[in-house]
């Protein structure tokens, strides 16, 4: 088995032709387990979070060449992984469960996928998530789960610190009102 590579040798090695497809698959070695975590609480779904960890790493590779190691490799391919669930989130708008009535099949479907380890409180917490609008469930994600900076999510998706904040408080106001009303 391959040992870890540090950040700077896959970055160094991404940016050499020579080195580029070694460095590359372990990069995926690496990242995939972590991104895919993070993918799978934007999007609930194994599949879906699956197929969007593929869509990253198409991605990644094809813009290899372009990857200047001016930021870490984890945090460019955690920016491709975001937008791509964004997109993912954009295109399914419409498809995920949305009322209390609903909430006890989504958190059964949730506690029935072998890859979710959480207890019924997370899948509830997770099916009142999926009530939230696009942005407000973005920015709960990133905020709640990965304890993501309001400047940072500023920069990843392009809206105002303010902006942020009051998504974020509506978002956990919807989800206390959720919790309390599937009780």
């Amino acid at each position: 088995m391959d040992e870890r590579w540090d950040e700077h040798t896959i970055g160094r090695a991404l940016a050499d032709p020579k080195l580029r497809e070694q460095a590359f698959t372990q990069m995926v070695r690496q990242y995939s387990e972590p991104l895919y975590w993070r993918i799978r609480r934007m999007v609930f779904y194994h599949a879906d979070a699956d197929d969007i960890l593929q869509n990253t790493f198409l991605k990644a590779w094809k813009h290899v060449a372009q990857f200047q190691n001016k930021s870490k490799v984890f945090t460019w391919l955690y920016r491709i992984a975001i937008n791509e669930a964004l997109d993912f989130l954009r295109k399914q708008k419409n498809t995920l469960t949305t009322s209390v009535e609903d909430v006890s099949s989504l958190a059964q479907m949730m506690l029935a996928d072998e890859y979710f380890d959480g207890d019924e409180a997370e899948a509830i917490l997770h099916a009142a998530i999926a009530t939230l609008p696009e942005v407000q469930r973005m920015v709960f994600t990133l905020r709640y789960f990965e304890e993501m900076k309001y400047a940072e999510m500023s920069e990843l998706l392009g809206t105002s610190e303010g902006a942020l904040k009051a998504s974020y408080h509506l978002a956990v106001k919807k989800i206390s009102a959720f919790i309390q009303t599937s009780n």
